[in-house]
């Protein structure tokens, strides 16, 4: 920016999330400091996850019982509005990284335990689009600017239209059955075919007598029945994509995000990691030949969270295996955390992470992060949270960090279709600039 802003006012509020839980709202008034533009006003709300990773910035909660079971966001709206809003009142501001370390700072924790990842995160999330509508820019561009990217990829939707593990109340130990329409020449079409899918499976779910009910990310939670429950779930998948008319491993991929941190546990301290998976305790040798065997039998492109968090020897060993063909995400592995994602790239361990604002707590770390992963040759895949919001601010992440994939739920509930309403006008506005991202934006992968 060529002249820095004015932080007026900054306040904020309680509202509700997706799933009827309490979440955090910013507004920031602002305007430039030149005196060349009136008084603008944005605000920003705060998603929150349902498995979520030991190492993410904590989530500030009231933690009483009386009101809304004990996640009220009470503390952490007050630590806005009492500490944080003072100390930027009337303050000029550069730029977003000026900001965020003044925040950073005056938390005072690794982890922003001392005013809440949720209440930091809000203002950070405000004063980017601030910082954008006060140069009549937008957020995308801004984003772009700040990043030093060009800011024209249309991201590949992932999108999660079968439900499990901590998402669903069903057999289903993979949290995230995926479809990834990667190969189209826009963002529109790929955004068409996901939905055209979604409404084929919903006919093939409903029509073997199975819950066509959807999940906290809007996607379908059949209770699957018998043997081989996962591979059930790929085939009706793979058959939705045949019967909407388009290719599986060529127009449209799958994707999965297993969640194992979710059903993985250790018989006794320091002994290997297990993982109750289908009725038995499996190594993690024998999940990677689960996954071995799935990659050659359907069109998977990429596997978030594949292994515990924890299993550092095992991503070590299916990074080994499954690297060269299939994107290996780490998402609870990683949370986000630039250090975390150092000692992965160091270990030569996964090949992606998922982008996650919330798990580091500001809109600069969030930049670095994937700054790190794409300077190092990880794919770096921007997502939501179970939790979400009607805020959109991740489509605009997306693009303006070019990263080229996201992660924002089914083709139902709102709070999911809002993000890819956001980047359908996002890709018209860049008109003959748009690039969609396609198969390009999961790297170097040797198919079969």
């Amino acid at each position: 920016m060529s002249k820095p802003i004015i932080i007026e006012s900054v306040f904020a509020r309680e509202l509700i999330d997706s799933r009827g839980f309490p979440t955090v709202e910013v507004e920031i008034a602002a305007r430039r400091s030149d005196g060349t533009s009136p008084t603008i006003r944005t605000t920003a709300m705060v998603p929150s996850g349902a498995s979520t990773g030991d190492g993410e910035a904590l989530e500030l909660r009231d933690g009483d019982r009386t009101r809304f079971h004990g996640k009220g966001v009470l503390h952490a709206v007050e630590n806005v509005n009492k500490k944080i809003a003072p100390s930027l009142r009337n303050q000029e501001f550069a730029r977003q990284t000026i900001l965020d370390d003044h925040l950073i700072e005056l938390d005072g924790t690794p982890n922003k335990s001392g005013l809440g990842a949720n209440a930091i995160l809000g203002v950070s999330l405000a004063y980017a689009r601030a910082e954008a509508m006060a140069y009549n820019t937008p957020l995308y561009s801004n984003i772009a600017s700040n990043f030093e990217s060009n800011g024209t990829t249309l991201p590949v939707p992932l999108m999660n239209v079968i439900n499990g593990g901590a998402h669903a109340d069903n057999e289903l130990a993979i949290q995230e059955f995926m479809i990834v329409p990667a190969g189209f020449s826009s963002f529109r079409d790929a955004l068409r075919a996901g939905c055209e899918i979604f409404h084929t499976l919903k006919k093939i779910i409903h029509a073997q007598g199975l819950s066509t009910n959807v999940g906290d990310e809007g996607g379908f939670a059949p209770n699957f029945h018998g043997e081989n429950l996962h591979e059930q779930a790929l085939s009706v998948l793979v058959r939705a994509i045949k019967d909407s008319g388009y290719k599986p491993g060529k127009d449209v991929f799958l994707a999965l995000d297993s969640a194992s941190s979710e059903f993985s546990k250790k018989e006794k301290p320091g002994s290997e990691i297990l993982y109750n998976f289908e009725g038995s305790l499996r190594t993690s040798l024998e999940m990677i030949e689960i996954y071995s065997k799935w990659i050659n039998a359907y069109p998977i492109l990429s596997i978030e969270d594949g292994l515990s968090e924890h299993d550092w020897n095992g991503w070590k060993l299916i990074t080994e295996k499954l690297g060269s063909k299939c994107q290996l995400v780490g998402d609870d592995l990683f949370v986000t955390n630039s250090n975390l994602l150092k000692k992965g790239i160091e270990n030569e361990t996964a090949n992606s992470i998922l982008i996650k604002p919330n798990q580091i707590g500001t809109v600069t770390e969030t930049l670095e992060t994937v700054k790190m992963a794409q300077k190092s040759g990880y794919t770096a895949v921007t997502s939501h949270r179970s939790g979400e919001t009607e805020d959109t601010f991740i489509a605009d992440l997306a693009v303006g960090t070019d990263c080229g994939q996201i992660k924002t739920g089914s083709a139902s509930r709102t709070d999911r279709i809002a993000k890819y309403n956001q980047l359908l006008r996002i890709e018209e506005r860049l008109g003959s600039q748009a690039k969609f991202a396609g198969l390009e934006g999961f790297g170097k992968l040797k198919r079969n």
